[in-house]
């Protein structure tokens, strides 16, 4: 299959899932099909994550140039220099080699494990938290199509490719990849999913620790800078990001409510209006001819004429009582 052959492995695994996602033993394992439809749903994200690395490889040095330009404006806004940040661990060889492995596994293994525990613990929150995990996904790799080059292949402005110098580089430069784009870096991808995962454990959970999360956004952060993979422009972004599909989600929301109310009053005034054109069923009289429909005057009057009071001839009209027999 030569180089393609990454590439139709990726793409096959979401359509094998999808098929053993039929409910061919749901008696026997209720779940196996909802586990497997979820996991192509995921694996399909992932299939995704490749456009980039096939649709934004542009000319390198044009990515350069826009992370010169990202860099820049940051000194002009005075924040704080990544280079000073990454020469800080640069002596520290055990940072180092930390920060790349936080960096390569972290980014999957936290999502991962939120959308495990989602599934599992609190399932009322999963498919919305799915379907906002894959939207951002989606965005963010749309905006990925406009090639940026990442710090670490700016070498000219002090950068140092920390992956690529202790060998844990999880980019391979192969056209048959099956990894993330390295001219990919806006938005920041690690630091999307890593506020996600700390927002939803804090509104989610209930327990007082799961405050403890925040610290994975914010060394997620550190490690993006420190490796040389990220600007803090690029996490900017991706914090923007998560707000677009914030609102997306929302309108998203918003509009189904309102078509399904618009649906449900449709549907009660048709019933309504079906109702009333319907004839009422009409009695017999003793001469047989149909009585006449009483209206709401006579049916309120009917009971008054019962407590007039009867003439003199009344009583004579009246059938006679009958009376008891004597007690023997």
């Amino acid at each position: 299959m030569g180089a393609a052959g990454p590439w139709l492995v990726t793409a096959g695994v979401p359509l094998v899932l999808l098929a053993l996602s039929l409910p061919l033993w749901r008696r026997r394992w209720p779940r196996a099909p909802i586990l497997l439809r979820e996991a192509a749903i995921i694996s399909s994200v992932f299939l995704i994550w490749q456009i980039p690395a096939r649709m934004s490889a542009g000319d390198l040095h044009v990515a350069v140039d826009r992370a010169e330009w990202i860099y820049r404006w940051e000194q002009r806004l005075r924040l704080p220099d990544e280079v000073d940040w990454q020469q800080a661990v640069l002596p520290h060889p055990w940072l180092v080699q930390a920060a790349n492995y936080y960096y390569a596994v972290m980014h999957f293994g936290a999502m991962a494990a939120l959308l495990v525990w989602l599934y599992w613990r609190h399932r009322p929150a999963y498919a919305r938290v799915r379907t906002y995990t894959v939207l951002v996904t989606v965005v963010s790799l749309l905006v990925q199509l406009v090639a940026v080059a990442p710090p670490r292949l700016v070498t000219e402005l002090g950068f140092a490719d920390t992956a690529e110098r202790y060998g844990q580089s999880v980019y391979d430069s192969g056209p048959g990849s099956v990894v993330a784009d390295e001219l990919s870096a806006v938005p920041s991808v690690h630091v999307a999913w890593a506020v996600l995962v700390a927002v939803v454990v804090i509104r989610v959970s209930r327990r007082r620790v799961r405050w403890l999360v925040l610290a994975h956004p914010l060394l997620t952060l550190v490690v993006i800078v420190v490796t040389a993979n990220h600007f803090w422009g690029d996490a900017a972004a991706a914090v923007a990001v998560l707000a677009v599909c914030a609102l997306l989600q929302w309108t998203g929301r918003f509009c189904a409510h309102r078509i399904t109310r618009l649906r449900h009053r449709a549907l009660v005034s048709a019933d309504r209006s079906a109702s009333g054109t319907t004839a009422s069923p009409t009695r017999p009289t003793a001469s047989g001819r149909p009585a006449a429909t009483e209206g709401p005057t006579a049916a309120a009057e009917r009971p008054a004429a019962a407590e007039r009071p009867e003439g003199p001839g009344a009583s004579a009209r009246r059938p006679p009582r009958r009376r008891p027999p004597p007690h023997r």
